[in-house]
């Protein structure tokens, strides 16, 4: 009896794939975009222009702090206001290590992450009984705290007059004159670019891997159904302060990055406008996704840049030349951040990352059953980290 072909064959009768067989093509996409990002990345500063690098530096700087709160409120459902507090323990510290005593920024930068993790070891145990809106107006009390510290004790900030920063030094390499290199020119902004986007980098892996970890994987518990995840055997103390830390060290690299690269920093830099800010950020970007915090940070640092180049050429923005405009860019800026944070809470509130994953299964790039570019957004459309969710087998998708 001939053997019948394979077409002939009923579906049915057909046998499985595993699932781990097609797991080298479904890595294939998300493989290539990180790669044509990465190139595009370290291209970039070669051609935009001055302006646009100094806003693409404050961007990678900005992500870097977002990053730490993604992992306190996106992956572990603590709502945190005080994320400024954090920001100028690592910009002070950076003034007094690598100012004061003139010491390497291969030092100060990760001391101003080592104090500010410190210290968010400290404050985190005295929220492990608050949850929500209660941890919301603790963590308001410690921007206010701080602010206080920071305008009274002038030893650690210079007072109500401000405190310079350093300007990063490694050997021979000194930020302040720039590098050639052949024929390149790497100048101030340049430096800055390549040192934020190589910590950014290290920072995206550390928390991308982290999430994967046993420990992540108690953060989502935790965010999902704290009193399941008690149940469950997972130590919810010491999973939150574990998120307080990691947050505030990477506010602390932020925060010092920020200071430097603005020269001078001064108390009321460091109020609740910019917690908000930052929650923005991740709101915006998407929460629990290692991209979140770089999206929303384009969003928030870019939109501003974006009007004041374009204020020239709409007469409702009040600047030199439009002195009779009905709002300044700032204060435009800061009305479209509400407009779009309400939209997308309400619309989407997996922020862009979320989105970009809907338009793609629209257009037919993302098919069912493919991995999504960015997998750790798998959550529900509707979801807020430390609500009630209905599957918890694809809430982090990692």
């Amino acid at each position: 009896m001939t053997e019948p072909a394979l077409a002939d064959i009923p579906a049915a009768a057909a046998p499985p794939v595993h699932p781990t067989a097609a797991a080298p093509a479904r890595r294939l996409p998300r493989r290539t975009a990180v790669g044509a990002v990465s190139v595009l990345a370290v291209l970039l500063p070669f051609v935009v222009g001055r302006y646009w690098l100094s806003q693409l530096v404050f961007v990678l700087i900005v992500a870097i702090g977002a990053l730490g709160l993604d992992v306190l409120t996106g992956r572990t459902g603590q709502i945190s206001l005080g994320h400024s507090f954090f920001l100028a323990v690592g910009a002070y510290t950076a003034g007094i290590i690598g100012g004061r005593y003139g010491l390497t920024a291969a030092l100060w930068i990760p001391a101003a992450g080592v104090v500010a993790g410190l210290l968010g070891a400290v404050v985190g145990p005295t929220a492990l009984r608050l949850r929500g809106l209660y941890l919301a107006i603790v963590t308001i009390g410690l921007v206010f705290i701080g602010q206080w510290i920071f305008v009274n004790v002038t030893w650690i900030s210079g007072g109500p007059g401000g405190e310079s920063l350093p300007v990063p030094r490694f050997g021979y390499l000194d930020f302040a004159s720039g590098e050639r290199m052949g024929s390149v020119l790497f100048d101030r902004n340049k430096l800055y670019y390549y040192l934020a986007l190589i910590l950014l980098a290290l920072g995206m892996a550390f928390v991308y891997n982290f999430g994967r970890s046993r420990s992540g994987l108690s953060m989502y518990a935790v965010r999902d159904r704290e009193v399941a995840a008690a149940v469950m055997g997972v130590d919810v103390s010491r999973t939150k302060v574990k998120a307080f830390v990691i947050a505030s060290a990477l506010a602390g690299v932020g925060g010092a990055l920020y200071g430097s690269f603005l020269s001078f920093v001064e108390p009321t830099q460091w109020d609740l406008s910019l917690s908000i800010q930052y929650v923005v950020v991740i709101v915006v970007g998407g929460m629990a996704s290692v991209w979140g915090p770089l999206l929303g940070s384009l969003f928030v640092v870019g939109l501003p840049a974006l009007l004041n180049q374009v204020s020239g050429s709409l007469p409702f923005l009040a600047t030199g030349t439009h002195v009779n405009g009905v709002i300044s860019p700032t204060d435009a800026s800061t009305i479209v951040y509400g407009v779009v944070l309400v939209v997308f809470l309400l619309g989407e509130p997996r922020g862009v990352v979320g989105l970009a994953a809907r338009v793609g299964r629209l257009v037919g790039r993302v098919p069912a059953g493919r991995a999504p570019l960015f997998p750790e957004q798998q959550t529900p459309a509707g979801d807020l980290p430390g609500g009630d969710r209905d599957e918890k087998g694809a809430e982090h998708g990692q």
